[in-house]
């Protein structure tokens, strides 16, 4: 009913400020913040009271799902961490195009625990497509993890220092995507193999796995050194893998002008005085 005199409008006010503090001490300011909204929209009255509600709660369940994005996209701890895939650019690259991108990400790669593997010479983007799938996956809902494996025999290390390594390894296997950059750069050391080996069984066909790296396969047996360790690691993480090779000119370095393409203003005038 609507208040027809001040204190019926002042009761209203303290009651619907009441109701806000209750809002937010519940931890639902979606719902609040909508709510607050409700109140200053003159036409809102029109709507039932089941709608009116519908819309709040919706508020509030789009308020959770953009907090856990943010979160699962921190925790995920991305070396890039604005690569998303509708910024992807394939100029220059072959092996991977939008199409095959797009079709990657929306297939079931992440729940049916796939690997991916990105390979190719250094600078065509390789750790940029691993964040960027890193990316849509927290968008989706899903954990991700970036290790870089040149860094991680340290960091593994430091975990088995401070007695916090299994625990560690727990977590890491609920997580749902774990990215492993420059896979195959530099040796590897047994303790390290071990531990590998430990994080890739806990994955094997049951968690996704990226895997970033200029190695060729065949040739990651010799890398790992320990042929029953290499074994059990390959067949782990080749039982449901998605290869993806890519090839072209680095982009990390200046092109030369191609035939027929633009020259800068300096460049023309060096030859006409040539």
């Amino acid at each position: 009913m609507t208040p027809t005199t001040p204190d019926d409008l002042t009761d209203l006010i303290m009651l619907n400020n009441a109701t806000l503090g209750h809002l937010r001490a519940l931890k639902l300011p979606g719902f609040a913040d909508a709510f607050e909204q409700q109140l200053v929209q003159p036409d809102i009255q029109g709507l039932s009271f089941e709608e009116r509600l519908a819309l709040l709660v919706d508020r509030e369940v789009q308020a959770r799902d953009d907090r856990k994005r943010v979160r699962l996209l921190q925790r995920a701890a991305l070396k890039y961490t604005t690569a998303t895939l509708e910024d992807a650019r394939f100029e220059g690259v072959r092996g991977m195009d939008r199409a095959t991108l797009m079709s990657l990400a929306l297939s079931s790669w992440i729940t049916q625990g796939q690997t991916i593997t990105l390979s190719g010479a250094t600078g065509l983007g390789k750790t940029w497509l691993a964040c960027a799938l890193g990316q849509y996956a927290c968008r989706q809902g899903h954990s991700v993890q970036y290790l870089r494996v040149p860094r991680l025999a340290e960091e593994l290390r430091i975990l088995h220092a401070s007695g916090e390594f299994r625990r560690w390894l727990t977590q890491l296997a609920k997580t749902d995507v774990v990215i492993l950059d420059d896979w195959a750069t530099g040796s590897i050391d047994a303790a390290t193999r071990a531990d590998l080996l430990e994080i890739i069984d806990d994955r094997a066909s049951v968690r996704a796995t990226i895997i970033t790296h200029q190695l060729p396969i065949e040739h990651w047996h010799g890398w790992i050194g320990d042929p029953t360790v290499a074994d059990a690691i390959l067949d782990r993480l080749l039982q449901r893998c998605r290869r993806f090779d890519l090839q072209g000119q680095s982009r990390r370095t200046p092109r030369e002008p191609q035939d027929g393409a633009p020259r800068s203003a300096k460049t023309s005038r060096k030859e006409a005085s040539a």
